[in-house]
């Protein structure tokens, strides 16, 4: 059962600009220490950390979408974390408030999922996030860890 969709495409430039212009205020503010991470090994190239954290920014801001609260409401940048599984798929770590949404629209006996898509094509990135229950024996689904 799908409980929450959200996309969202931002301009891989802004992002950049931001970061030019705020650098680590902007990037504590809003990464987790794994998403700044996996930046930072792309440091190499200017636009591929560009384009890695807009990607991420994007799906943060799909993910709040498919929360049904935006960025407020107790759910903030650095509760949603870009994770990937494994064998590579992209995923998001709830903690904090948007943990608290997530386990609020979850229902009784179900574990929720999240799918997420992210792509960029300079100097877009974007992101699509499904928010799924599924019941909570299934395995080979992913909930977000407590």
């Amino acid at each position: 059962m799908i409980i929450g969709i959200g996309s969202d495409l931002i301009d891989i430039t802004r992002i950049a600009k931001v970061i030019e212009r705020h650098g680590d205020r902007f990037l504590d503010r809003v990464f987790t220490e794994a998403e700044r991470a996996k930046a930072e090994r792309r440091a190499k190239k200017a636009e591929l950390v560009a384009a890695t954290y807009a990607k991420r920014f994007a799906a943060k801001e799909a993910c709040s979408k498919a929360l049904g609260t935006g960025i407020r409401q107790g759910v903030w940048w650095r509760d949603m974390g870009v994770v990937n599984m494994p064998g590579g798929r992209p995923t998001m770590e709830l903690t904090g408030g948007a943990k608290a949404r997530l386990d609020a629209l979850t229902p009784p006996g179900m574990t929720a999922r999240i799918d997420l898509s992210i792509t960029d094509e300079w100097p877009l990135a974007q992101a699509f996030v499904v928010i799924s229950a599924v019941p909570a024996a299934v395995t080979g689904s992913r909930a977000t860890p407590s």
